[in-house]
């Protein structure tokens, strides 16, 4: 079986509601030949090649909620999101509630499992490895939590430091096929995580944290931008491929 071939697409800034107009058309298209492939296959013709996607984008300031999650663990009312700036969108993906925001990579990998692996699990695990290995490369030692999706950097109670977590994820997945990602916390505005319940955790013990925190310095996004493209090449074992839609 050959390696699946990805196009690849800096969004730049853009606001929520045109991202996810993008997702869903892609995400439709890639649905759509994946079932016309099939209709080929029984017909007795080849295949055709399947289309994957993967989007970094940075959005303004909005919180998102899951489909599981909780309206309470948003701390504003309509006046005060309009107030300060923020929007609010009700999602489809897994997972409570979460901020994206200048600073914040956010990644879309738009994926028919199928053409990789059949593995929900195995693929969060991933999205999770991507960004592992990011820190690693920073010199932040981060983790996952057996009983927490994203990823983290470990407490120290001699230090009075809390479980920090450093990325959201929250997938959704129609026919194999992946939408949303994760959002990887390099240079946010850490105080805009103080108007939600991140994620529905309110542990004492735990917090959010950023790159540019865990390193001492401003880190820009387009410093993690290819270390974080390489690495999911190298995750998932796909080529790249000139975009073509």
């Amino acid at each position: 079986m050959e390696k699946p071939s990805v196009c690849f697409r800096d969004l730049g800034k853009m606001g929520y509601q045109q991202a996810w107009d993008l997702q869903t058309e892609l995400h439709a298209a890639t649905v759509a030949r994946k079932k016309a492939n099939r209709e080929r296959v029984k017909a007795g013709e080849p295949a055709g090649e399947q289309f994957h996607h993967l989007l970094f984008v940075e959005h303004p300031p909005v919180y998102t909620l899951g489909k599981s999650g909780s309206l309470h663990h948003l701390l504003l009312d309509e006046a005060q999101l309009e107030a300060q700036g923020f929007t609010f969108h009700r999602i489809n993906r897994g997972g409570d509630i979460t901020y994206h925001g200048p600073g914040q990579l956010v990644v879309y990998p738009i994926l028919d499992l199928e053409e990789f692996f059949t593995d929900v699990h195995k693929y969060v695990r991933c999205l999770e490895e991507v960004v592992i290995r990011t820190c690693a490369d920073f010199g932040v030692y981060a983790e996952r939590d057996p009983g927490f999706t994203g990823v983290w950097l470990p407490g120290d109670s001699a230090r009075r430091q809390a479980r920090r977590k450093i990325c959201a994820i929250g997938v959704h997945l129609s026919r194999w096929t992946t939408l949303h990602g994760f959002a990887f916390n390099v240079r946010p505005n850490l105080t805009h995580f103080g108007n939600i319940v991140p994620c529905g955790i309110d542990d004492t013990d735990r917090a959010v944290t950023s790159l540019s925190v865990e390193v001492g310095r401003p880190i820009e996004l387009e410093e993690v931008k290819p270390l974080v493209k390489r690495h999911i090449q190298d995750v998932f074992d796909f080529f790249w491929r000139e975009r073509t839609t």
